[in-house]
């Protein structure tokens, strides 16, 4: 199936109306105690106005020791509920499928921004972090499953659980940032043990519908791209998950290590097993044809990011347009406020090289 705009049917909950996912963004506009902001609900309903299937919000740190950037969104504490509920009830409004993203930054949590060490599987010098105690892991476990338990009361359809990108989860799989010699170290299998024991406790004390996903990145932060294969392959045969979103960087890319180099990043994913689980890849899908060309490589949808951030209506452009691309950067500080950015987001964005515009003359009056 390589029709972007065919329905996605998916196990549990209801379907998405197309193959376009709004990517979970970093984007610090929430409030600094992690409620929702204005600014955070406009950003997110705006993208559904524009025709993605599934909405995700940004990283939403299930402890308040998780954090990871200013202004995050949070799911820690039930202070969330109402503002959780309005963006539930909004995406539904505008006719998309909405799903949080729930996160612990893990070692990278900035210890000036949480009050504390940062906190992962084992010591990390280079971040100043200490290692969970066994308590603290089973501890971490249950906040995971009970955010979702959080989100699914405030109305959303689902929830995707971010074990990517070094975060905690990402760190747990890693050999390298996990050298504990309990029963959540040494061994892939026992490396992988609180991934799986998170799944299993959204799914046991969640509604039988309640959608569940899960972010992996294959690469970096000391991951063994054989070992991610693993993992992969084993979640997608247990059924327990709805959709299995890899952030792969640059969807078509070689792998870094020398023995996998020899087909893109993509294919190593899509030919696995899934059964009923749905794939999805996000990295530079910046325009309907390389959208088509994911669903060739036999994804089953695109998780679209800067391309998002760019154009609230990525979708809806490229339904019009099939070989609609993202406009080229840098763009203006004009723009993106256009496109629903509030000014924190702005300014977060602005840090990314080569993204905004540095001179404003033209956007003075704006």
């Amino acid at each position: 199936m390589t029709d972007l705009f065919a329905p996605v049917t998916l196990t549990r909950g209801p379907g998405w109306k197309n193959r376009f996912m709004l990517a979970p963004l970093t984007n610090s506009q929430s409030h600094a105690d992690g409620t929702m902001s204005d600014d955070e609900y406009n950003w997110l309903t705006y993208r559904a106005t524009g025709g993605f299937g599934l909405v995700m919000t940004c990283a939403a740190h299930v402890q308040a020791s998780g954090q990871g950037f200013p202004g995050q969104l949070g799911c820690f504490s039930d202070a969330h509920l109402p503002g959780l509920k309005r963006m539930a009830d909004g995406l539904r409004a505008e006719g998309a499928v909405s799903s949080v993203q729930l996160h612990h930054a893990g070692i990278r949590s900035p210890a000036d921004l949480i009050g504390e060490a940062p906190h992962g599987p084992s010591v990390d010098a280079e971040f100043g972090a200490r290692a969970l105690t066994l308590a603290e892991v089973e501890q971490l476990r249950d906040d995971f499953i009970a955010g979702a338990v959080r989100c699914e009361k405030a109305g959303f359809d689902g929830v995707e659980l971010h074990g990517a990108h070094g975060y905690i989860l990402c760190a747990f799989l890693s050999p390298e940032t996990n050298r504990r010699d309990d029963r959540y170290g040494g061994s892939l299998e026992n490396r992988a043990r609180l991934l799986l024991e998170i799944i299993d406790g959204v799914r046991a004390q969640t509604r039988p519908d309640f959608q569940l996903g899960l972010r992996l990145s294959p690469e970096r932060f000391g991951l063994r791209f054989a070992e991610q294969l693993e993992v992969t392959r084993q979640v997608l045969a247990g059924g327990k998950l709805d959709y299995l979103d890899m952030s792969l960087w640059d969807t078509f890319k070689a792998p870094v290590e020398t023995e996998f180099a020899h087909r893109p990043l993509i294919d190593w994913f899509t030919e696995l097993p899934r059964g009923e689980t749905r794939l999805g890849v996000a990295g530079k899908l910046m325009g309907g044809a390389d959208c088509r060309r994911a669903l060739e490589h036999g994804a089953d949808f695109a998780v679209i990011g800067r391309a998002a951030i760019l154009h609230h209506d990525f979708p809806n452009l490229v339904e019009a347009d099939p070989d609609f691309h993202a406009v080229s950067i840098p763009v203006t500080r004009a723009w993106l406020r256009n496109e629903r950015l509030g000014p924190s987001f702005v300014e977060y964005m602005n840090g990314w090289k080569g993204f905004v515009v540095q001179e404003e003359t033209a956007d003075a009056s704006v």
